[in-house]
């Protein structure tokens, strides 16, 4: 019993860390930041990997990249949470999209910080995750982006059954007669929808909805 006594005392007090990034030296960078406050268990470079050591590792923290070869960060976090790991998920991307964050954070994630913020950010994030927090990049706007998930939590199941709809290209006339509604009703579902995610047509509505993750 005694020789894993050092090794849990130390695991209770600094929490356990695995990153996923196909650049080593991202991950090194990432390494390099967080390596007073946390334990690294293992470094990875694709979403197939990630899925696999979170599995093995039940790590308390995953830093992830969200494109990666294989299987990307979003969806080795969603096939996590399917099989019900809660390991706390902050993604870094290059990606300067509040839709992305929003669907990030959607899918379950804590933080979405980008890529060339990540210094100053990503030791603040960690920790305000680990607190239970959640922690998006502030040039992203914090506010846009919980007032674009609320908007989403706003719409209502059979707007979302509209959407998508919609999405796989149907028109409304078509929409109407499978969900037994009038052609007015439908268009007033899109038009509300237009108005809850600020878009302006519904083209734009279908983009907004992927960017989202409201389609599947």
């Amino acid at each position: 019993m005694h020789m894993h006594s050092a090794r849990t005392i130390r695991a209770a007090t600094r929490p356990s860390l695995i990153i996923a990034d196909d650049h080593r030296m991202v991950a090194e960078g990432i390494q390099h930041i967080l390596d007073d406050d946390f334990d690294l268990l293992d470094i990875v470079a694709d979403g197939e990997a990630l899925v696999d050591a979170v599995r093995q590792f039940a790590p308390d923290l995953v830093v992830a990249d969200i494109n990666m070869p294989k299987c990307n960060g979003m969806d080795a976090l969603k096939r996590l949470r399917q099989a019900g790991y809660d390991t706390r998920f902050v993604f870094l991307t290059m990606h300067i999209e509040p839709a992305l964050a929003v669907a990030a954070l959607r899918a379950g994630a804590s933080g979405y910080i980008v890529k060339n913020s990540a210094g100053e950010d990503l030791r603040s994030a960690a920790q305000q995750v680990m607190a239970g927090g959640t922690y998006v990049t502030p040039a992203l706007g914090a506010r846009y982006i919980s007032g674009q998930l609320m908007d989403v939590q706003n719409l209502t199941s059979k707007q979302i059954q509209v959407l998508r709809l919609v999405g796989s290209g149907l028109r409304s006339k078509q929409i109407a007669l499978q969900l037994g509604l009038s052609v007015r009703t439908v268009e007033a579902h899109k038009y509300t929808m237009m108005q809850v995610l600020g878009v302006h047509s519904t083209l734009e509505l279908v983009r907004r909805a992927e960017d989202l993750g409201l389609l599947f």
